[in-house]
């Protein structure tokens, strides 16, 4: 079977490419597919190391370059606290809309290892997807194997991102230290 892998980074997909191949699942292709990524110094170091951990593990790897700052907020911007629908949503179905066009079997995503995920969403969003474009969507929670996932990519010296993608889950992060300089 023929897989085609949303991956959103290289840390989310050391675990998942290594649980699916040992699941028998041997043609597996990573799709980099991130419009959510910000600012750009972030998409080009995220990217840049998925290049070098699959040339590591003989990955295939297909780029679709899009740098989506503007299509992104825009699309946000009325709901910031809900930006997840849209950004799970854009690229789940980008990615089930490639592999039925380019002759893949299936899609599955990196985005269900990572316990700060919304893993509901994601599986709702990507049947969805499945069935509207006719291609299967593989699903596993690979959740399990999120902490041995990082452990393997600090082991393999990769870069390791500090927050989920966008700019707006960066300011999440600092959202403590935020807060203090408003007090």
């Amino acid at each position: 079977m023929k897989i085609l892998l949303h991956t959103c980074c290289a840390p989310c997909s050391i675990y998942v490419v290594d649980k699916l191949r040992k699941d028998g699942y041997e043609d597996i292709t990573a799709f980099w597919y991130n419009i959510n990524i910000h600012p750009y110094t972030e998409y080009k170091q995220r990217l840049e190391t998925l290049k070098e951990y699959s040339k590591m593990i003989n990955l295939p790897l297909i780029i679709e370059h899009n740098y989506g700052i503007r299509e992104f907020t825009k699309n946000v911007i009325d709901n910031i606290d809900g930006r997840c629908l849209y950004c799970y949503k854009s690229r789940l179905e980008y990615t089930a809309k490639y592999a039925k066009e380019h002759g893949f079997d299936a899609f599955s995503t990196t985005l269900l290892v990572s316990p700060y995920q919304k893993h509901e969403l994601i599986i709702k969003i990507a049947n969805e997807m499945a069935e509207k474009y006719g291609v299967k969507f593989i699903y596993q929670d690979f959740r399990e194997g999120f902490r041995i996932g990082q452990q393997m990519a600090r082991e393999a010296n990769l870069y390791m991102q500090k927050y989920c993608g966008c700019i707006y889950s960066e300011e999440d992060r600092y959202k403590k230290q935020i807060e203090k300089l408003n007090t």
